[in-house]
């Protein structure tokens, strides 16, 4: 009889800590970090195809995207997009001559160093302005314009439009595959 009582404690006891394991992952999972499929080529070098990453959604819940933030946000119901943010609200974007100008103001982007020395012939971006693209002046407050890296191969803002802040899940933060990949993402 005591032993059928210590067994049934025993029992109730695990299944009490797997369900509060359960709530704990699914938290973490839920509100803080969620791992996603990094899916085709538009961020590479910095990111490629097949990677996995971990996104960290409690950073924009405590504060604002900045620029060159790489992101994972809702592109529609099926699909979630990996982008650089290059324009914030309040923002006047153009390239030329495979430079970027924000506010009318150059800017570096070393993370494109390595796809500029690939390539030998042609920009990796090609010119355009706000006007031409999407025929307004600066980018409206709660939006924000992102980029892939591969700029040749990839959809981004040139092609879907500013992107709702609301839609932005979080920032990439961490690439945990393949294990040779493993590393902070920059």
């Amino acid at each position: 009889m005591e032993q059928d009582k210590k067994g049934k404690n025993e029992i109730w006891e695990w299944i009490k800590a797997i369900i509060i394991a359960v709530i704990v992952v699914g938290g973490i999972r839920f509100f803080l970090f969620e791992p996603v499929l990094v899916d085709g080529q538009s961020m590479m070098p910095t990111l490629e195809d097949g990677e996995r990453i971990i996104v960290n959604k409690i950073g924009y819940t405590l504060g604002e995207p900045e620029r060159f933030d790489i992101v994972v946000f809702h592109a529609s119901e099926e699909e979630d997009y990996v982008k650089r943010i290059i324009g914030l609200p309040g923002d006047h974007i153009a390239y030329e001559n495979d430079e970027l100008f924000i506010n009318g103001e150059a800017q570096e982007e070393p993370y494109l160093s390595a796809l500029k020395e690939e390539q030998s012939a042609g920009n990796v971006t090609l010119d355009f302005t706000l006007e031409e693209l999407l025929a307004i002046e600066e980018i409206p407050e709660g939006y924000v314009f992102v980029l892939g890296d591969n700029r040749k191969r990839s959809t981004d803002s040139r092609i879907i439009g500013l992107v709702p802040i609301e839609e932005i899940m979080g920032s990439a933060s961490f690439v945990f595959w393949p294990l040779d990949e493993m590393g902070f993402v920059e």
